[in-house]
């Protein structure tokens, strides 16, 4: 007899499709809500620099070229134009206040100098002419009252004689009034003398003033004249070492044209360009630093020069107290802008990263060291050697400081 045979629910291969089924949608789930999303690269772990995050002493400064100088410098200009005559000494001689360098020679300047001089002599021969024609007047005065006074003397003692002879009634009255017409004559003739003496000396004041100082006017103009003339032979304007000095015979120099330096040897200074972004950062009597041969060299900026050229201007720094050895003009030394005093910090080693990121993200590796994320800093005051950290890092944190070139800014570097 027959009998029903009942179908199975859970055969082999359905178990098989729901199973694979089910486990397509713990794939799916696991890919939308668990897995790890971010964008990722393989990299070497040998091609990187890897550093940790420490907290240590950080002084803010930056690194500039300084070129030696020397402290003092006078420039040699020629103040007249001229060929040059004679070369008396070679450049980098060592020169005396006073020490005749060059000789130029202007044939058109010397006979102007003898024609000025010439018409000068003339204006002074003329002016001392002038003075002593007053100083004859003054004597012709002298000798009219001179006169006056005898002639006066002798028709008084006529008029006197005749006014007694007349009142004895001895003279007529015209002898009388005759003699007393002459003494009167000559009274009025000495009044007015001794009026035009006295116009003369007032009048003389002012005008040998004026002759005085148009002599001495005259004598300053003779000695301009003369110090042009000596100007054609340039002398050493102080001490020291004679530079850029490249004159031949016979070259032509023009009026002011440059002809060379006397540096002093009173010391060295030290002309640096720094980045125009720190102008505002930068004061006269900021600290610097030089170091050679072990040894730490202090500085001083001494003067700005805020004039910007090329994206920097420049600075001269003073050394404070004793210079480096051997130091020669126009050599280039390594100088440090000092911004702040050593202070404790949270510091990162400088890198590549930083044109990358500038500052605003970083790599950090995980404990295990098999992948670094990016993490966003923030970073603050910089030199040489370190940055200083402000956020986002903790000290013993592991960072890849390399340059991130060739990252794409992925979110995460995995290591192989």
């Amino acid at each position: 007899m027959d009998r029903i045979i009942k179908k199975k629910k859970w055969t082999p291969l359905r178990i098989f499709w729901l199973t694979s089924a089910g486990a397509l949608l713990v794939v799916i789930l696991w890919m939308i809500f668990l897995r790890d999303n971010r964008s990722r690269l393989l990299v070497d772990r040998d091609q990187l620099t890897i550093v940790a995050v420490e907290q240590g002493k950080f002084k803010e400064f930056i690194p500039v070229d300084g070129v030696v100088l020397p402290r003092n410098t006078v420039y040699i200009d020629a103040v007249q134009g001229g060929i040059v005559e004679a070369v008396y000494v070679e450049d980098g001689a060592m020169l005396k206040k006073g020490d005749p360098i060059l000789k130029l020679a202007n044939a058109n300047m010397e006979l102007s100098y003898m024609d000025q001089e010439t018409r000068m002599y003339d204006a002074i021969n003329n002016l001392a002419n002038t003075r002593i024609s007053m100083e004859q007047l003054h004597y012709t005065r002298q000798k009219e009252i001179a006169a006056l006074n005898y002639e006066i003397d002798k028709v008084k003692t006529d008029f006197n004689r005749k006014k007694q002879f007349y009142a004895d009634k001895l003279i007529s009255e015209r002898e009388y009034e005759d003699a007393k017409r002459d003494y009167e004559y000559n009274l009025r003739q000495l009044e007015i003398t001794l009026n035009l003496r006295k116009l003369d000396s007032i009048s003389g004041v002012t005008q040998r003033a004026q002759i005085s100082s148009s002599m001495e006017r005259m004598y300053n103009n003779l000695g301009l004249l003369r110090r042009n003339m000596d100007n054609m032979t340039i002398k050493a304007p102080v001490d020291g070492k004679l530079s850029s000095f490249i004159v031949e015979i016979g070259q032509t120099k023009n009026a002011g044209e440059h002809l060379g330096q006397i540096d002093m040897q009173d010391g060295l200074k030290l002309r640096a360009n720094i980045d125009e972004r720190y102008i505002s950062r930068v004061f006269k009597g900021q600290s610097a630093e030089l170091e050679s041969g072990g040894i730490l060299y202090p500085l001083t900026i001494n003067k700005i020069y805020t004039d910007v050229t090329r994206g920097s201007f420049q600075v001269d720094l003073f050394f404070e107290g004793d210079e480096p050895a051997g130091l020669k003009r126009g050599q280039t030394l390594a100088v440090r802008i000092v911004f702040s005093g050593e202070a404790d910090a949270l510091i990162v080693r400088r890198g590549g990263f930083f044109h990358e990121t500038g500052g605003n993200w970083i790599y950090v590796v995980d404990p295990e060291e098999k992948f670094a994320v990016k993490r966003n800093i923030r970073l603050g005051r910089q030199n040489t050697n370190n940055y200083e950290v402000l956020e986002g890092l903790e000290a013993g944190e592991k960072v890849i400081v390399s340059s991130y070139e060739y990252f794409n800014q992925k979110d995460k570097l995995v290591f192989r």
